[in-house]
């Protein structure tokens, strides 16, 4: 415990000083695994999400595109 009072004298001078030191209770040691494990995580899931995005996405395919309905009214000739 590096807490406590630290004194050095030098000759006939003392020099003293209070360190004050707190200990973290939930921490973790931030490495270069860590950071990298962090790293390798956060691109799959942005990959997982990506790909997910798409497929989800890929399912529309039997509705109507904007241009689609407008072929039809011009060829009744309501589209004028």
């Amino acid at each position: 415990d590096p807490r406590g009072l630290y004194t050095c004298r030098t000759g006939e001078k003392v020099y003293s000083l209070q360190v004050y030191y707190r200990m973290c209770q939930n921490c973790i040691e931030v490495d270069a695994p860590t950071i990298s494990g962090i790293v390798i995580a956060d691109v799959v899931a942005t990959v997982f999400l990506a790909v997910a995005v798409y497929c989800i996405t890929g399912q529309d395919k039997g509705r109507m595109s904007r241009g689609e309905g407008r072929a039809l009214l011009a060829a009744r000739g309501w589209g004028q």
